[in-house]
């Protein structure tokens, strides 16, 4: 284990001399927060750093920003994702750090040469991610809420994290070429590809650190709809197949135990709200597990109130309890899909393919594929449904 360690600590050394960081910034159809991103990194960069823009297919003159001050851009001919993008980019650098950085952030002055100091202080070190700052970019309460819940998670997390946060991280070239860089395929939009990243780099043995100092200004907006639909399709819905697929859920950010507990507390809060229409004394289930959910985030709720008063608070706490209700239930979604997946393979284990039955795997290629939520259960439960009709017609048992 010793040896495995010192192994991988001398093939991340890099003299200080040698240290040069390529910025790369993928963006699409935002030329406005661009020009702001841009503004931060070239009052930031370091003659020996290059910024690297990645028009990821815009439609718009997005791309006329970044090189109208004169900056390299990379275009991509059709909308491929921030994971293909990245790749893109990394694949043109020169730098011996990646340093990631998304179009609607702005860096904090000092952020390349905290990065560039981070590399050559911790050599064994082969990636370090920040947070969003406490000062959003977009001023509405909704806005206001997730950037800050982000912010109070990073600064809390583990310094040895177990994840790669790509909006404002950075990572040693030669390593994110070795490990694969970004899953483009797997992630053809905006979604969880730092994280699975992240998997990868601690799979292999890397570390990753998360550096609260290292912090960017975030200018998105968003509303209720946005956070809702992102945060089920884009990230509970993949970050639970991850987890699912890995057998590995770390207790760190967003998958704290603390998190967890508050997810189920407020699913149990939900539940009897029905049941005790059956039976009241199931009604003060709800008020308690609530209760429950506040203490265990006193802290958090706390940091609201500091940061936008008793309206912004109570806001900030129903969209929380939100959050944690559609998080848990598409946590739940994910297990039964993948039950009934590991179902289908006992199955197909046991029984013959016939032609009038399609082959197992190419259900799974079409589940996959599936572009609505509900599409992977439905194609499960239709593979059920003719197996069945098989052993009724052959008169043999399932």
């Amino acid at each position: 284990m010793i040896e495995a360690r010192e192994l991988i600590e001398r093939r991340l050394r890099t003299p200080r001399s040698e240290i040069g960081i390529s910025v790369v910034v993928p963006v699409y159809n935002n030329g406005g927060d661009l020009r702001l991103c841009l503004g931060g990194l070239r009052a930031a960069i370091a003659p020996d750093s290059e910024i690297i823009v990645v028009d990821d297919g815009s439609t718009d003159d997005t791309a006329s920003v970044a090189t109208g001050m004169g900056l390299r851009v990379v275009t991509l001919t059709r909308n491929s994702g921030p994971a293909a993008a990245r790749n893109q980019g990394a694949s043109r650098a020169r730098g011996a750090i990646l340093f990631f950085v998304d179009a609607d952030v702005v860096i904090a002055p000092g952020a390349i040469e905290r990065v560039r100091r981070f590399f050559a202080d911790h050599p064994e070190h082969a990636a370090v991610f920040g947070s969003y700052d406490a000062r959003p970019g977009c001023g509405s309460m909704v806005s206001r809420y997730r950037n800050l819940l982000h912010h109070f998670v990073h600064q809390r997390g583990n310094a040895d994290a177990s994840t790669f946060w790509a909006g404002c991280g950075a990572i040693r070239r030669s390593v994110f070429h070795e490990v694969g860089g970004f899953d483009a395929g797997r992630f053809s939009r905006a979604s969880i590809e730092d994280i699975e990243l992240g998997y990868r780099l601690r799979a292999a043995g890397y570390r990753i650190r998360l550096d609260p100092g290292l912090q960017g200004t975030h200018l998105k907006r968003w509303t209720l709809a946005s956070i809702v639909r992102t945060d089920i399709a884009r990230r509970a819905l993949p970050w639970s197949r991850l987890i699912l697929e890995s057998g590995h859920a770390p207790d760190d950010l967003n998958l704290t135990t603390a998190q967890r507990v508050s997810a189920g507390l407020v699913g149990l809060a939900a539940a009897s709200v029905p049941l005790g229409l059956l039976r009241l004394e199931l009604l003060g289930l709800t008020p308690a597990a609530l209760l429950a959910v506040a203490v265990l985030n006193r802290s958090l709720y706390a940091f609201f109130r500091r940061q936008g008063g008793n309206r912004f608070a109570v806001l900030s706490l129903a969209l929380h309890f939100l959050y944690y209700l559609y998080s848990g239930l598409t946590y739940l979604y994910a297990r039964l899909e993948y039950g009934t997946r590991g179902a289908a393979l006992a199955v197909q284990q046991v029984l013959p393919v016939r032609r009038a039955v399609r082959p197992l795997e190419h259900h799974r290629l079409q589940s996959r594929q599936s572009p609505v939520p509900g599409g992977r259960l439905i194609r499960h439960a239709r593979y059920f449904v003719l197996q069945l009709a098989k052993s009724h017609l052959t008169g043999k048992p399932l």
